[in-house]
């Protein structure tokens, strides 16, 4: 952010020029911090959309990972970065005292403090098998560390249905699923149809020559009869997490409003 920009605002608003609540809108655009001259890091991406941004770990060496993180989180509590190799997470953990590495989901984090529940809700991830687990754990450690609880439900696929029908509470005590699922792709829409929440559906890369990488299990979930479902890319844990994670924020603030003194005012003219 440029001072000579931010004094202004500041000036503009003592004056009363502009509003508190326009100035913050106005500061939702204005900042971005460079990092040499490889990367500009979005400062204000957690006040425009709730979520920090997250450091997109291939086509990165070691060097510029490590300092991103170390610019970052300078004023941020968690640091994340995704799809880090277990050999690059070694290299990373030698220059960054406290990095955590989750190997599974192949996510590095910088946190003060451990994650706490920030939101109400439940996120329940749920894989068809274990070789879906990298993709479901991203999902899985993404929404624990922007602060939503989760619960998991592993290897349950279409082929053994009674091993999902066995923890259907799971399913029924969910606020949004996760499913996961490579092969045909089949699971989301068993779970979407014995669900009364959003489901967001993640194909994976797993699978025999004809389920083309991912393509296939893909397409079955685009063509899911059951309703209720979102898609997100091929392997992508990450962008399943946050799109779940915004449906429950914006729950979560829609139940903070209707308590707010104002609203139960209104509620009381109404009536």
């Amino acid at each position: 952010m440029q001072p000579e920009a931010l004094q202004f605002l500041l000036e503009a608003v003592a004056q009363g020029n502009i509003s508190p609540e326009t100035a913050l809108e106005k500061l939702k655009y204005l900042s971005f911090e460079p990092v040499e001259d490889f990367a500009k890091i979005d400062r204000h991406r957690q006040l425009r959309t709730g979520f920090p941004e997250v450091i997109w770990g291939p086509g990165k060496t070691p060097e510029q990972i490590a300092q991103i993180i170390e610019v970052m989180s300078r004023d941020a509590p968690v640091v994340m970065a995704t799809r880090i190799e277990p050999a690059v997470a070694e290299l990373l953990e030698e220059q960054i005292p406290g990095l955590i590495y989750y190997p599974v989901a192949r996510i590095c984090a910088l946190k003060t403090g451990e994650p706490t529940i920030q939101y109400a809700g439940v996120i329940s991830i749920v894989t068809a098998g274990t070789a879906d687990l990298p993709v479901a754990e991203e999902a899985a450690v993404t929404a624990q560390l922007c602060g939503f609880q989760v619960k998991r439900l592993w290897d349950v696929g279409v082929a053994g249905i009674h091993r999902l029908l066995s923890h259907r509470q799971v399913i029924d005590e969910a606020d949004v699923l996760i499913v996961v699922a490579g092969m045909e792709g089949a699971l989301p829409s068993v779970v979407a149809g014995m669900a009364q929440c959003p489901v967001v559906a993640v194909p994976t890369s797993i699978g025999y020559g004809a389920s083309f990488g991912g393509i296939a299990p893909l397409l079955t979930m685009l063509n899911s009869c059951a309703a209720g479902i979102g898609v997100v890319n091929i392997d992508n844990g990450f962008g399943a997490a946050i799109l779940a994670g915004q449906i429950l924020r914006l729950a979560d603030k829609f139940v903070k409003q209707s308590r707010s003194p104002e609203a139960q005012q209104q509620g009381g003219l109404q009536t």
